[in-house]
């Protein structure tokens, strides 16, 4: 590709990536909150990605991401979160807003630079009908309750709740949800909220 992949960064303290960024062959346009973010998108739609920090005066990186999920214009282009937070909850909310993935601060360059390679491949997959998914995971490796665990973990629930509503205690959860990150070969709960979306368990 000659032209430069072009990314918009949404960040109130934004001076390490934009200086980073232009040395691995990205075009860095600024915003310091997510008024000035939706501002600058409303009149310049030719943006790559999206970086989009949590933490933000004015309004917040949720809220901007529900607007960039709602308009016509945007509601496909690839957002990355960038969070100090690092509460599963918080991040699967995230995801299902529409977020395509997320890095928690402080972060390592390379992880964000292979983070940001990884959604612009797939975003470049959105004009074509979904063949597969992009995972060689199937939930289908999952029992019936784990199925029904992750479901709620995608809604956001804690293990505490999980286990009041399946009768059980909280130990058993963890238990669920360990066997549910070796069979889908993920780290986390949020990775594991993502294969069932992109497999369609969860919507």
């Amino acid at each position: 590709m000659s032209e430069l992949t072009k990314v918009l960064l949404v960040d109130d303290n934004s001076k390490y990536l934009k200086d980073a960024l232009p040395f691995y062959g990205y075009e860095v346009v600024t915003a310091s909150d997510g008024l000035q973010a939706l501002k600058l998108l409303s009149k310049n739609n030719k943006f790559d990605i999206v970086l989009l920090d949590v933490m933000m005066p004015n309004m917040d990186g949720w809220e901007t991401l529900k607007v960039i999920r709602s308009s016509e214009n945007t509601k496909d282009l690839p957002v990355i979160m960038l969070t100090a937070v690092n509460e599963d909850q918080k991040m699967v909310s995230g995801l299902k807003i529409g977020a395509d993935d997320y890095i928690v601060k402080p972060f390592i360059l390379p992880n964000l630079l292979a983070r940001m390679e990884a959604v612009l491949r797939r975003s470049q997959r959105f004009v074509k009908p979904v063949e597969a998914s992009t995972t060689n995971v199937s939930v289908d490796v999952l029992t019936s309750k784990e199925k029904e665990v992750l479901q709620m973990i995608s809604k956001g629930a804690s293990n505490k709740q999980i286990a009041d509503k399946m009768f059980v205690k909280e130990v058993t959860i963890k238990t669920h949800l360990n066997s549910i990150f070796k069979k889908l070969k993920v780290a986390n709960r949020t990775q594991a909220v993502l294969v069932a979306m992109q497999t369609d368990l969860v919507k």
